[in-house]
């Protein structure tokens, strides 16, 4: 703007030079007029410069005042952009605040993100993990789909064999009432040898008397006392004859009335027993192991028969007496209720080792209370007692979960049902492999194991 007002007084200083130059000039014209074409050419040239310097000076302030409206407006423009960044800084500094929310929002996402990843990382474990029990099930489902297949061949065969049963059923009631009218013929005519007994005891008594008497009597009379010694010889032996016949008639009544094997002890096999509750069964009785009268409730001998059954299959037993067998837990439990029994376990290590256990005092609950293990005191040629950490558990199945442990069914762990406690048992119904095996600080793998009972009063008897 300086430089403006500068140019504008310095034209004006020109302008008043060259009015004077040409005043002077005229002056001069006027009073040469010979010289007036000498004089116009002179301030011609003299002026000449001037006003070129004139038209660029009017030329630049021309351009000056362009210039300054053009800054004017570039002023006003600058202003209006100043204002404007004014308000797109307002903008900008509102837009981060709100950016710094959404950072903290993104935070805060990410940090929910993170959690919900280890949620869903915990949720993919738990799946894969469902997953894997998924598959099992599966693999059960479709070994029992061939169980089922296999049951239901059986079970046709089983309804072929009921037929035959209900036959033989007849035939056995027809055998126990025939059984039972024999019982009570034996029983009266033991009674009927007792009263011979005690008539006999009372002859021999007389006898005796008459001998004493006969004693005292002359030598006459010895041919007498003879005839009466063969008498009383005679009577001793019928007496003799009579006694052993009662006690085979009380044997037999023994053998039709057996709640153990203790009758069977010279005849060792299979045998009916005749429990309150259950009524006539047959039982494995054996007299080799350790001894007369025992009831094998339990053989592992040959690995043929599948001990992945359910609550009723163990309720009511199953396998065959020449091989594999359970008895079953009501059978079980109504022997051991009747009177105080010992428990013997038959080990057969794979090395062929023999090993035993004994309990002795041995029984299991009734049904309502889960078939519950009892023991007695442990003894055996085997150092650890295996069986300890069972006691007073309840009997476990795939399709009834009585075991402590928190993470499934030990059942199913092991594929067979026993008094687990939380699957650290000793399985004696697992099957032959890595779970059939006697364990406490160390595992005895076994190829062989039998359980049998007796009373315990049997050996007093014996």
């Amino acid at each position: 703007m300086g430089r403006i007002k500068f140019n504008r007084v310095f034209l004006l200083m020109v302008l008043q030079i060259l009015l004077v130059a040409t005043t002077t000039g005229d002056e001069t014209c006027e009073s040469d007029r010979i010289m007036e074409e000498q004089c116009r050419l002179h301030n011609y040239k003299t002026v000449k410069p001037l006003l070129d310097y004139f038209r660029q000076v009017r030329n630049e302030l021309e351009q000056s005042e362009t210039k300054e409206k053009q800054i004017s407006e570039l002023n006003s423009d600058l202003m209006e952009k100043y204002h404007e960044i004014v308000r797109i800084h307002e903008t900008f500094m509102k837009e981060a605040d709100l950016l710094n929310e959404y950072k903290n929002k993104v935070i805060k996402g990410e940090h929910d993100l993170q959690l919900c990843q280890n949620k869903a990382d915990k949720s993919d474990f738990e799946i894969n993990s469902q997953h894997n029990i998924i598959l099992k099930l599966k693999e059960q489902l479709a070994d029992k789909s061939t169980n089922l297949e296999n049951c239901q061949v059986q079970l046709k065969s089983v309804n072929s064999k009921l037929f035959e049963k209900d036959e033989n059923i007849k035939r056995l009631s027809e055998n126990i009432k025939n059984n039972t009218e024999h019982q009570k013929t034996l029983e009266l005519e033991l009674e009927k040898s007792k009263s011979i007994l005690v008539n006999h005891e009372k002859d021999i008594q007389l006898c005796r008397s008459e001998i004493n008497e006969l004693n005292r009597t002359s030598e006459n009379n010895r041919e007498k006392q003879k005839k009466i010694q063969l008498k009383l010889t005679e009577n001793e032996t019928k007496l003799i004859d009579k006694v052993k016949e009662n006690q085979l008639y009380q044997s037999e009544l023994d053998k039709v009335n057996a709640t153990t094997c203790i009758p069977f002890g010279d005849n060792p096999g299979v045998h009916q027993l005749n429990v309150s509750g259950i009524g006539l069964f047959n039982v494995l009785c054996d007299s080799q192991l350790a001894g007369p009268g025992w009831i094998v409730i339990q053989q592992r001998v040959g690995g043929n028969e599948n001990f992945t059954r359910d609550w009723a299959t163990y309720r009511k037993g199953f396998g065959s007496f020449e091989s594999d067998f359970f008895l079953g837990l009501e059978k079980i439990h109504r022997i051991t209720s009747l009177q105080r029994f010992e428990l013997y376990i038959h080990l057969v290590h794979r090395n062929g080792r023999t090993l035993n256990a004994r309990y002795d005092d041995f029984k299991i609950s009734d049904e309502d209370n889960g078939y519950a293990l009892s023991l007695g005191k442990f003894t055996g040629t085997i150092i650890e007692d295996g069986m300890r950490i069972a006691k007073n558990m309840k009997f476990t199945t795939f399709d009834r979960d009585n075991d402590k442990d928190d993470y499934g069914n030990c059942a199913d762990l092991f594929e067979s049902g026993w008094w687990y406690n939380s699957c650290s048992a000793c399985p004696l119904n697992a099957p032959y492999g890595k779970h059939l095996v006697w364990c406490y600080f160390e595992c005895i793998y076994l190829k062989e194991v039998k359980m049998l009972i007796r009373p315990k009063e049997a050996i007093k008897k014996l």
